[in-house]
């Protein structure tokens, strides 16, 4: 059936704020789809409060409403705008909940508008787990033995007649939320509480717990006649016991057996097409039995989901594109395929390579936390590394990460503690994996790790030959390694930085010189969904070590985007924002536009965003190949937060052009020692510190500047390791432990300002003219970090005067450092006197929202600027805010109830909304300012 002509208006409901368990991939997927309903004409309307990512801004949908996601702010826009029909499946379960209730209160009905992509129905199936549990029965679908409850005594009859171990599940939750494993009866009574507490409806069910079975998920399409494919299998290297989305998981599936996986398939289909009459994507859980491959189904998602991105990066099938057509009426043989152009979509990807997504945790935010794994996700973001071979795909994961690894080990950070490794075996947390690698180094049998861990032996295998590879290696220098090993390493993922470590008394760099004297380098390969059957139009690459290099160098002057890794606290999804702005300034200055980024959920590695894509690690010997290959007129590292900005230094000392400011003014900056001596010279108040390398070093310094003082490290992002202490006894163990986890660096004392307000500024300079964006007010007082606080645009309580030193000394430091694109500086404000804390020459968590709350598209002008394509006087810069934008921050708190909800200079916030006021009297705004220090803690 062709497309619905009679929808000529669409409003895609978002996700709102990100939190841990929804995170950008649902921006992702709302940005696809917008984009993909407007190349059939069709006007979109999209609600979503957050204004971090690209999904609200303009480049996406006609009407963007950055407004609270509730049934009064949808009754809003259907009063404002003529919209035929909603589509709630690309904002995970916020967008869902939302719909539903509309649905309840019958504005739906109301204002005329069609529910698409999915069937009220079918949610109320998959989402209410008796229901599901009951249709699984009835179409013949294996599940594991279970009970509904809605009270604690349901709950206690349901644990007495299934036994232990066993599961809690609430019903319509996200991200295992209130979800855990019992083990014996004592901790029966809490958990059943903490689940019932969780589910909107207080309903759980109480069902057998398959620990140590296999993990699996489908991705699926299905059209309105009923046609469905299977997208991806993906396979979870962990067992059952862990939430999928805090497990390391592998496309295809490794080690599902042929009939196995036809039955799975077949179970998927069934269970689809039983759940209701509609069209869209699909997510189904299945859990094997290894012993006998018996299969229970778990659980199925009548939407696009975490998944769903994954799904669509790793074989280049848009998922939430192609649902989004399929939802106005299409089908999906009347659909082009995305990337060959040529053929239909209604065809399976077929991969040739092998991806490896790794979880990103920040543990290191939630002092107190339990750090063990389970049914509750915890992580915060994703990697996605793409390899030949399983193993060649999990080390670029690895490098991927931002936690410091060259790689799976052979880095110098392996652990030697046979019993804490045994331990983390058995008690999995986000460093498992590595002690799987430092078990079998060790000599521990594969068995008895496969014991520990229950990870299937085939994985085990792999890691194996790794740590034999590392032996071997031992046994040769640089000078007499033979090619072919070398050349087996590197297909193996070792990193040079790894392979020098190994060989001892050899630099990465020398490594790289002996691969490049042997004539062994890198080579790209394309991701073409159909394993080269048809030649693939779009240009979306992984590195490899091959013979054939697909990825073809143009002769346009190219200019390539550093992205920004992984999500993670301190550094999230306005950095993606800002990198997708960033390329099409460059597109529309007439540059090939390049992206490099590992992160699988973002907007910026979406193969239809840059001229060409390569998704590779954001790792200094990975970005180094792509760039004597590629032969770039400049690297933008503004835009990528503090991964792409480590890497200028490298740049620098290579040669390479970055665009917009220095290496050596942007270290000016970075260097807290430096920074304060230029504002000395510019005669700029800051708070009186002093630098110190060692404990002792740091109480000469305290006694200096006077207590309560701020401790921080140079060269860190969301205010990692910072604490603000009062004594000599705190300073010591704050000092001793900022030596140990970043050794090296130096520990910077400030006089900590205490009760003072704290204020920024956003700036754009082109070395001539320099434009404020915004100043913003923080509703908390100095000591919480700037991504915690409440912060109000413009300014809500600070004198003209005040106002004008904050412009003065924005201005005066842009020139200073000979500032090309971005400035972001944070002010301290005590009895009228302006204090400059910090500067940062890049893009900052904050220009978004001043972008949507001002309605200027300002990433878009600084990069054009930092090209060099534009000065600042070419832009009509007109504002467009009436009244008040406050940036709300948003906590996952709920992920960790033993921590104390307590803020501090170490930030802890995963997301932000944003909330318009009219004036100061809004009652909303009041409560904030009455709370203000509530929550500050050192």
């Amino acid at each position: 059936m062709p497309k619905n002509t009679s929808i000529k208006s669409v409003l895609i409901i978002g996700s709102g704020p990100i939190i841990i368990g929804q995170a950008c991939e649902f921006d992702y997927a709302g940005s696809q789809a917008a984009l993909s309903l407007k190349e059939e004409g069709i006007s979109v309307t999209i609600i979503n409060s957050n204004p971090a990512t690209i999904m609200t801004d303009k480049v996406i949908a006609d009407n963007v409403y950055l407004l609270p996601l509730e049934c009064e702010s949808i009754e809003k826009i259907l009063q404002e705008q003529k919209i035929d029909a909603v589509l709630p499946t690309m904002g995970g379960q916020t967008a869902l909940n939302l719909c539903i209730a509309a649905d309840e209160q019958g504005i739906w009905k109301k204002y005329g508008v069609d529910i698409i992509g999915v069937d009220i129905a079918a949610i109320e199936k998959t989402e209410n787990r008796e229901a599901f549990r009951q249709l699984m029965v009835d179409i013949g679908v294996g599940v594991a033995t279970s009970k509904i409850a809605n009270s604690f005594l349901e709950g206690k009859e349901a644990a007495q007649d299934i036994g232990f171990p066993l599961v809690i599940r609430p019903s319509y939750t996200l991200g295992g939320k209130g979800a855990g494993f019992v083990h014996k009866k004592e901790d029966f009574d809490a958990a059943l509480s903490r689940g019932l507490q969780a589910s909107p409806t207080h309903e759980v069910l109480v069902e057998q717990a398959v620990l140590g079975w296999k993990e699996y998920e489908l991705e699926l399409l299905r059209d309105s006649r009923d046609n469905v494919i299977i997208i991806c299998s993906i396979e979870n290297f962990d067992p059952m016991g862990i939430h999928t989305g805090d497990s390391i998981t592998v496309a295809p599936a490794m080690t599902l057996s042929d009939r196995c996986y036809q039955d799975m398939r077949n179970q998927a289909i069934k269970m689809m097409r039983a759940i209701g009459n509609f069209a869209g994507g699909c997510n189904v859980q299945f859990s094997v039995n290894p012993a006998d491959e018996k299969i229970i189904a778990i659980e199925i998602n009548p939407r696009v989901s975490r998944s769903s991105a994954l799904a669509s990066k790793a074989t280049g099938y848009p998922i939430a594109k192609i649902a989004a057509k399929l939802a106005i009426g299409y089908n999906l043989d009347e659909i082009e395929n995305q990337i060959t152009k040529t053929t239909s979509a209604y065809f399976e990807p077929t991969l040739d390579y092998v991806i490896v997504k790794i979880p990103r945790w920040n543990f290191d935010k939630f002092k107190g936390a339990n750090k063990e794994l389970g049914l509750q996700m915890k992580s915060v973001g994703e990697v996605m590394g793409i390899g030949r071979t399983f193993i060649e795909a999990l080390q670029k994961a690895c490098q991927s990460l931002e936690i410091g690894r060259a790689g799976l080990g052979a880095d110098g950070r392996q652990s030697r503690n046979l019993e804490e490794i045994m331990h983390s075996l058995e008690h999995p947390s986000w460093d498992r994996l590595f002690h799987i690698y430092d078990a079998l180094s060790l000599g521990v049998p594969i068995e008895s790790v496969r014991k520990a861990t229950k990870i299937d032996r085939w994985f085990l295998n792999q890691i194996q030959e790794v740590v034999f590879m590392e032996t071997e290696l031992r046994r040769y220098s640089l000078n007499n390694i033979p090619a072919d090993f070398l050349f087996n390493l590197k297909q193996k993922g070792f990193s040079d930085a790894q392979i020098a470590y190994v060989l001892t008394n050899v630099t990465e760099e020398d490594v790289y010189q002996r691969r490049k004297e042997l004539g062994i380098k890198r080579v790209y390969k394309m991701v073409d969904t159909c394993a080269a059957e048809f030649p693939a139009k779009t240009p979306y690459y992984y590195s490899t070590y091959e013979g054939e290099n697909e990825s073809i160098v143009s002769d346009k002057k190219k200019i390539i985007v550093l992205g920004s890794g992984p999500n993670r606290i301190g550094q999230g999804i306005e950095f993606d924002y800002s990198c997708v702005h960033g390329l099409l300034a460059a597109k529309e200055s007439g540059f090939e536009a390049i992206m490099v980024n590992c992160n699988p959920e973002t907007v910026s590695t979406d193969f239809n965003m840059a001229d060409k894509l390569y998704f590779e690690p954001v790792f200094w010997e990975h970005v180094r190949e792509i760039i004597e290959l590629e032969k770039p007129y400049g690297v933008i590292v503004q835009l990528g937060g503090q991964t792409a900005l480590k890497m200028a230094e490298k740049m620098h000392e290579h040669g390479i052009r970055i665009i917009g400011t220095s290496f050596t003014d942007m270290d000016i900056a970075e260097d807290r020692g430096r920074f304060s001596d230029l504002l000395k010279e510019l005669d700029i108040p800051y708070p009186k510190y002093g630098v110190a390398e060692s404990a002792e070093e740091a109480l000469e310094v305290a006694h200096h500047v006077g207590y309560p003082v701020l401790v921080r490290p140079s060269y860190v992002l969301g205010g990692q390791g910072m604490s603000i202490v009062i004594n000599d006894e705190d300073l010591e163990k704050a000092v001793v432990s900022l030596l140990k986890n970043l050794p090296g660096n130096r520990v910077l004392i400030d006089h900590f300002l205490d009760r003072a307000s704290e204020a920024e500024s956003d700036s754009i300079s082109d070395g001539d003219d320099v434009h404020i964006v915004g100043l913003m007010e923080h509703i908390e007082p100095a000591g919480i970090h700037s991504g915690d606080s409440y912060a109000v645009l413009p300014p809500f309580d600070l004198s003209d005067n005040v106002i004008e030193q904050m412009e003065t000394y924005t201005k005066k430091i842009a020139t200073a450092l000979n500032v090309r694109g971005l400035l972001n500086i944070q002010f301290a404000i005590k009895e009228e006197k302006v204090y400059v804390i910090e500067a940062n020459p890049r893009a900052s968590r904050t220009v978004p929202f001043i972008a949507k709350a001002y309605d200027v598209p300002y990433i878009n002008i600084a990069a054009k600027v930092m090209l060099g394509a534009n000065k600042l006087k070419d832009f009509d810069i007109v504002r467009k805010l009436k009244g008040y934008a406050i940036k709300e921050p948003v906590f996952s708190y709920d992920k960790f109830p033993e921590v104390a909800k307590e803020l501090g200079p170490e930030m802890k916030s995963t997301g932000e909304a944003i909330r318009f006021i009219p004036n100061l009297q809004d009652p909303y705004f009041r409560h904030l300012y009455k709370e203000k220090s509530m929550y500050l803690s050192k």
